[in-house]
């Protein structure tokens, strides 16, 4: 497909000719709809043209990635235009490729990827994108942004950044005080930027010192062991920052295990079972800071909206942004009546 043409597809381009431009401005007659009034530029609920989007998803082994994909499926649900083509879902670069090749044979309208690994997928965004199918791209970011047409997910600096603000609010009146990190998988780039925020942030209060961290697994059973670790090297300290509910389960465990309860925990991601905790407010744990999974949501809705030529309601551009990125939003007992039903299980 010749560029110019390819990129008319994929980017929604539009163009009014100067004499009916000329036209508009000078007869007296009524004002005609321009080509994109009749097109109804932004997205709504309204029923627009078929689109049949093909979303490649994770295997659900972990609470986050479940929701990812009940999210996903009951956006496009509520869509009657909307056809989705799911994968079977799966961790293994080499399958997830396969998948994602199959949906491109299918010729869907729209691709929605979150990659088990975005450089190792990056060479099957780029088939998609030259076949003419565009990309969304969600959370594990392509190593090209040629292999996407739009990206999507959630902000993991971010979220160590509100943690960390959060955590120096509470302690900033408390002299000396210590803090402890139970972060996720240390090779991973995300666990990197929510450690990196949390350090940027707690480096507005001086009276704050991180005293120790150990890194997890994502799984309950390993946070209950690396927060018994830290329980045990650390006999006193004031706040734990957990990079993962579902670990943190297991860290809460440890901790009740231990007896421990003189510090304050912050969890991340947001899951139910951290919300009913925080509501219940006989934990140590206050507070999560949202890593929200409607991202897979909103990939439905951008999806859509590149599949029938419109742009976002609420936003001037005729087209959707390249990017989009979540907020990480700390709930704690004060809203946690607001979040509680975003919270997966």
């Amino acid at each position: 497909m010749p560029e110019t043409s390819r990129r008319g597809l994929l980017f929604g381009t539009a163009a009014v000719s100067a004499g009916a431009f000329l036209t508009a401005c000078t007869s007296n007659e009524p004002k005609e709809k321009t080509p994109a009034q009749d097109n109804q530029p932004a997205a709504d609920d309204t029923a627009g043209k078929p689109v049949t989007i093909g979303f490649a998803g994770p295997q659900a082994d972990h609470g986050w990635l479940n929701a990812i994909n009940v999210q996903a499926k009951s956006r496009a649900e509520k869509y009657s235009e909307v056809t989705l083509e799911t994968t079977e879902g799966s961790n293994d670069t080499a399958a997830q490729i396969g998948q994602v090749k199959t949906l491109i044979n299918k010729k869907v309208d729209v691709l929605v990827v979150l990659p088990a690994d975005g450089k190792a997928l990056t060479q099957v965004g780029l088939e998609a994108m030259r076949a003419g199918i565009p990309v969304v791209n969600l959370d594990r970011v392509f190593a090209s942004p040629q292999a996407y047409r739009c990206w999507v997910g959630g902000d993991n600096y971010g979220m160590g950044l509100n943690a960390g603000h959060y955590i120096g609010e509470q302690l900033k009146d408390k002299a000396n005080a210590k803090v402890v990190e139970l972060a996720g998988i240390d090779n991973l780039e995300l666990t990197k930027q929510r450690s990196q925020g949390f350090a940027d942030a707690l480096k507005n209060y001086s009276n704050i010192k991180l005293v120790a961290r150990q890194a997890a697994d994502f799984t309950v059973e390993s946070g209950q062991a690396k927060m018994a670790q830290l329980l045990q090297a650390q006999k006193q300290f004031d706040a734990l920052w957990n990079h993962d509910d579902d670990q943190g389960v297991g860290a809460l465990r440890a901790i009740e295990q231990a007896g421990r309860d003189e510090f304050i925990m912050v969890g991340g991601a947001g899951a139910k079972s951290a919300m009913d905790a925080i509501k219940a407010g006989d934990t140590v744990l206050k507070a999560t800071v949202l890593y929200p999974p409607t991202m897979a949501a909103s990939a439905i809705d951008l999806a859509r909206a590149l599949g029938q030529s419109k742009g976002v309601a609420g936003l001037a551009e005729m087209e959707i942004p390249t990017s989009v990125t979540l907020y990480s939003a700390v709930v704690s007992k004060d809203n946690i009546d607001q979040y509680l039903p975003t919270g997966f299980s």
